[in-house]
C-alpha cells in the first residue's frame, strides 16, 4: 500500500471516528446520567436534519447569506425545543425504567418517521456539500469532512469543560452518582434531569446538522446514525467523555478499514459490529468500567 493509500484511509479513519462521535454524544449523555436508551436518538437527529435543510432552502431562497451556519443554528435550536417538550410530557416519567424507557423511545421513534414521510413524503431536497476537495494523488476528499473531525474533537473538549469545570457538571455528576443524596445537599435533580436531556437532544441536533450537506433525507435516515450510536454507547460504557473517545476510534478502525479494502459500507458496519461483539465479551462493562478497574488498581498499589 502506497503513501496516498494510506493517507486516503486515514481520512477513511477520521471520516468514521467523527461519525461516531458526533452520533453517539447525544445518547451517552442521556445514558450516562438518566439510565435512558433513547431508541428514537436517530430521529432527534433527524429533526436537526430537516430543521436545518429546509431552513437552508428558505434563506438562500431569500438571498440570505451564511444561510447554512443560520440554518443549523436552527436545526439545533429546533431539536432542543423538541426535546424539552418530550421530556416534560414523556420521558421524566421513565427515568430508570430501562426498559419502558426503550419501549416508550422505539413508539416515538416510529411515530415520527410516520409523521415525517406524511409531512414531506419520501425525501426532499439535500444542501450541497460546501467547501471544496482536498487533492492527494488520484484521490480526493471533501475539506468539509475535515471540519467534521474538528467538530467532533470541540464537541468532546466542550463537553469535558461542561462537566468538570462548571458548577452544572459538578450538579450533575452528583446526580448520576447518588440521586438521592444530592437531592438531599439541595440539587434539583428533575431540573437536572430535564437541562441534561435537553442537552443530549441539541447534541443530537447538531449532529443533524451538520450531517445535512453529507446525507440524503429520507424519513428512515435516522436508523443508521441509531444503530452505530448505539453500538458505541454500549462499547464505551457510561463514560460520556471516555467511553464516547475509545469506543468511537476501536470501532472506527475496523469500519474504516473495511470499507476502504471492500468499497463497501456495509461490510464495514459488519466489521464494526464484529469487533463491538468481541470487545463486549472481554469488557462487560465496556470501555469505562476497564478504566475504573485500571484506576482502582493504581490507587490500590500506591497505597
Amino acid at each position: 500500500m502506497g503513501p496516498y493509500e494510506l493517507l486516503s484511509l486515514f481520512f477513511q479513519f477520521l471520516d468514521s471516528f467523527a461519525f461516531l462521535v458526533l452520533a453517539t454524544v447525544g445518547l451517552a449523555i442521556i445514558f450516562g446520567m438518566m439510565g435512558v436508551i433513547n431508541l428514537a436518538h436517530g430521529e432527534f437527529i433527524l429533526v436537526g436534519a430537516y430543521a436545518t435543510t429546509l431552513s437552508f432552502h428558505s434563506l438562500a431562497d431569500l438571498g440570505v447569506p451564511l444561510a447554512l451556519p443560520i440554518a443549523m443554528v436552527v436545526g439545533v435550536l429546533v431539536t432542543m425545543v423538541f426535546g424539552l417538550v418530550l421530556e416534560v410530557t414523556v420521558m421524566r416519567r421513565l427515568y430508570g425504567r430501562l426498559l419502558d424507557s426503550m419501549v416508550a423511545t422505539w413508539a416515538i421513534s416510529l411515530i415520527m418517521i410516520q409523521l415525517l414521510r406524511i409531512q414531506f413524503g419520501n425525501s426532499i431536497d439535500n444542501i450541497a456539500i460546501p467547501g471544496g476537495n482536498v487533492s492527494f494523488g488520484p484521490y480526493t476528499n471533501p475539506y468539509y469532512e475535515l471540519f467534521l473531525v474538528g467538530a467532533a474533537i470541540a464537541v468532546l473538549i466542550g463537553l469535558y469543560w461542561l462537566f468538570t469545570r462548571t458548577d452544572f457538571g459538578m450538579r450533575a455528576r452528583a446526580t448520576i452518582q447518588d440521586k438521592e443524596t444530592a437531592r438531599s445537599m439541595g440539587v434539583d435533580t428533575d431540573r437536572m434531569y430535564m437541562t441534561t436531556f435537553v442537552i443530549g437532544s441539541g447534541l443530537a441536533g447538531l449532529t443533524g446538522a451538520l450531517y445535512a450537506p453529507m446525507q440524503s433525507m429520507s424519513p428512515e435516515a435516522g436508523t443508521g446514525f441509531l444503530v452505530e450510536a448505539f453500538v458505541t454507547v454500549v462499547v464505551g460504557g457510561t463514560s460520556v467523555i471516555v467511553g464516547t473517545l475509545l469506543a468511537s476510534g476501536l470501532l472506527g478502525l475496523p469500519k474504516a478499514g473495511f470499507e476502504y479494502a471492500f468499497n463497501s459500507q456495509l461490510i464495514g458496519q459488519v466489521a464494526m459490529l464484529v469487533v463491538a461483539i468481541v470487545a463486549i465479551r472481554l469488557m462487560p462493562s465496556g470501555i469505562t468500567g476497564l478504566v475504573e478497574s485500571w484506576r482502582q488498581s493504581r490507587r490500590e498499589s500506591n497505597d
